[in-house]
């Protein structure tokens, strides 16, 4: 998964969702994201405005198993790949998820145990794979870059290089296998990928979603046609958002401005405390709920 956390050196965390980057630039300006962010005002712009908007933020609920086990699997990998390539041992990735593990979300420590195991195997297993044997040309990387009207922004996961291009590489370790379909239809990755291009100086228009717990790797390789509808979708939803932010401050009605957009995705979102819809739209589920069987 990759992820859109700010750097101790950049943008504070504390950022609206997008911001005009030199407003008084005019029509050229161009609008700060983070795919995360827009694919949050995509499925709730209630949540969206909680987020990034309100300030000072409503408190969010607490954590989830299965998003620590995605958090203690990401921190290893990158713990791995830093590692020399004859250190990337079995025994040595598996002690890694011991180093960062936490047991947060779960419903005992037997079941916490079960599941770290379950990681220790999975990282025992990645030293065969690309995030073992290839040299990365960059892990955890923060990339910035135009994209259209767009100022793209993100931390990529991992970034490889294959016969002089760039490889956006996302991890997965959810109950659900991706496809190279999930690889193709990520706006998330295809940002990346015009993002990644622009700092290496480099083609990348291939992006691969790796899931840890099968080894199982959904690639896909955008042509220019591909990457310019994602950044145009992007820019869209940009330009909603920022629409939306504008009218709020102007005075206008938060309900109307920022609907709530009820589904599955209800039942663990962070804010889902501070919203009705949400709450009666499906149960909460157990912390533990959502891990693999």
């Amino acid at each position: 998964m990759a992820r859109t956390t700010a750097p101790a050196t950049g943008t504070p965390d504390g950022q609206l969702g997008l911001d005009l980057l030199d407003p008084g630039f005019g029509a050229t300006a161009l609008h700060r994201v983070t795919p995360a962010r827009l694919d949050t005002w995509d499925a709730c712009p209630r949540r969206y405005r909680m987020l990034h908007v309100d300030r000072p933020a409503p408190p969010r609920g607490g954590g989830f198993a299965h998003t620590t086990i995605g958090a203690v699997v990401h921190l290893a990998l990158r713990s791995l790949a830093a590692l020399p390539a004859e250190r990337r041992t079995p025994e040595q990735a598996a002690s890694l998820v011991d180093r960062h593990w936490t047991g947060e979300g779960f419903a005992d420590d037997a079941q916490a145990a079960r599941y770290r195991e379950r990681a220790r195997d999975w990282l025992a297993a990645a030293v065969d794979g690309p995030a073992g044997r290839d040299e990365p040309l960059a892990v955890e990387r923060w990339v910035r870059a135009p994209a259209g009207p767009l100022l793209v922004e993100g931390r990529v996961d991992r970034i490889d290089a294959r016969d002089g291009e760039a490889v956006v590489v996302d991890f997965k370790t959810g109950r659900r296998v991706p496809t190279a379909a999930d690889a193709a239809d990520s706006r998330q990755l295809a940002l990346y990928a015009v993002a990644t291009a622009a700092v290496f100086r480099r083609p990348c228009r291939t992006v691969e979603l790796h899931h840890v717990p099968t080894g199982t790797v959904a690639a896909h390789t955008h042509d220019q046609a591909s990457l310019d509808r994602h950044v145009a979708a992007a820019a869209e939803s940009a330009d909603a958002a920022a629409g939306a932010t504008t009218a709020l401050a102007d005075g206008g009605d938060a309900a109307a401005l920022f609907p709530a957009r009820t589904g599955a995705h209800c039942g663990t979102c962070a804010v889902r405390r501070n919203c009705a819809p949400g709450r009666a739209a499906v149960p909460e589920p157990r912390p533990w709920d959502l891990l693999a069987p």
